[in-house]
C-alpha cells in the first residue's frame, strides 16, 4: 500500500516550463481559472517554483533554461526545460482538467485568447462506459489541455 501525499497536496502534479513564466501563471488563472497557491521568484522575470491550484489539482510553472542560463550545479537538468515555444511549438504531453462547465470554460478561455484546438463536442463511449463533453486548447506558449465534464457515469458493474 501507498502512503498518502502529505496533506494539501494531490498525488501527483505535473510541471509546465514558459518562457514568460510570470506572464504565463497570470494568464492561467485568468484564462483557465487557476488559483495562484505559491510563486517562488529568482533573478527579475525567473520564476524558480509556482504552484496553481484547480480545485484537487496542483500544476508547477516555472521558467524555462535558456542558452546561457547560469545554473547552480547540481541543478544542470534544468537546461532540459523547454517552452513549446523553444521547441518549434511540439509538445509531449497533453494536461487533462474536470471543469464544472466544459462550454463556459471554453468561452471564458477563448475570451483571453486560447488557441482552441477541438471545439466543445460530447464524446459517448457506449452503454458500458461513460460519456463526457470535452475541449482542447494551447495556452499562451502552446502547452496543451483538455478540459472536460462528465455528462453520463460508468454504470455500475
Amino acid at each position: 500500500m501507498r502512503k498518502p501525499p502529505p496533506s494539501g497536496w494531490p498525488q501527483a502534479t505535473s510541471c509546465l516550463f514558459y518562457r514568460d513564466a510570470a506572464a504565463a501563471i497570470t494568464w492561467l488563472c485568468e484564462a483557465f481559472g487557476f488559483e495562484l497557491r505559491l510563486k517562488v521568484e529568482g533573478e527579475p522575470g525567473q520564476i524558480i517554483y509556482s504552484e496553481l491550484a484547480y480545485g484537487g489539482a496542483l500544476v508547477s510553472v516555472s521558467s524555462s533554461a535558456r542558452p546561457g542560463d547560469d545554473v547552480e550545479p547540481g541543478r544542470e537538468f534544468k537546461t532540459r526545460h523547454a517552452s513549446p515555444l523553444d521547441v518549434g511549438g511540439r509538445v509531449t504531453q497533453a494536461l487533462c482538467l474536470f471543469v464544472d462547465d466544459a462550454d463556459a470554460h471554453c468561452a471564458q478561455a477563448r475570451a483571453h485568447g486560447a488557441v482552441v484546438t477541438s471545439e466543445p463536442a460530447t464524446h459517448d463511449y457506449g452503454d458500458d462506459y461513460w460519456s463526457d463533453r470535452s475541449y482542447g486548447a494551447q495556452d499562451c506558449e502552446g502547452h496543451a489541455w483538455w478540459f472536460m465534464h462528465r455528462v453520463r457515469d460508468q454504470p455500475a458493474a
